[in-house]
């Protein structure tokens, strides 16, 4: 998706079009992301463990890497201030600001009570 969103980006589209885009992308990832930590804890008080656990896990442990190596911003706010929007604000297209201001309280809680209670279960099981 990145490919793609790269080079769109290097079309001759104007500003506003580009900013809907890299909005729009980022809300995408943002659903899946949300996705992926509901299903941590479903599968964590459930005791699930399959593969779209680990894919979860994985998805969710690449973003959180991404997100502290590039100093606790989402690298899509640099490129929407590139592109024209002033704030660089990438999560206000498709909610409102007070739920994309509480999201990372809101999800980094609940996705750290699904490692906890997954945590738990792993050595519960020894």
């Amino acid at each position: 998706m990145a490919y793609f969103l790269t080079k769109f980006i290097k079309l001759k589209v104007a500003n506003k079009h580009k900013i809907f885009v890299i909005k729009l992308v980022h809300t995408i990832i943002y659903i899946f992301m949300v996705i992926g930590i509901f299903y941590i804890l479903f599968a964590a008080i459930t005791k699930t463990y399959d593969i779209w656990l680990y894919v979860s896990l994985a998805l969710l442990i690449l973003e959180s890497i991404i997100y502290f190596a590039n100093g606790r911003t989402c690298p899509f706010t640099n490129l929407a201030k590139k592109y024209g929007d002033e704030k660089g604000y990438v999560g206000d297209l498709f909610m409102p600001k007070s739920v994309a201001d509480n999201t990372f309280y809101l999800f980094g809680t609940l996705f750290v009570l699904g490692l906890v209670i997954l945590l738990l279960n792993f050595f519960a099981l020894r």
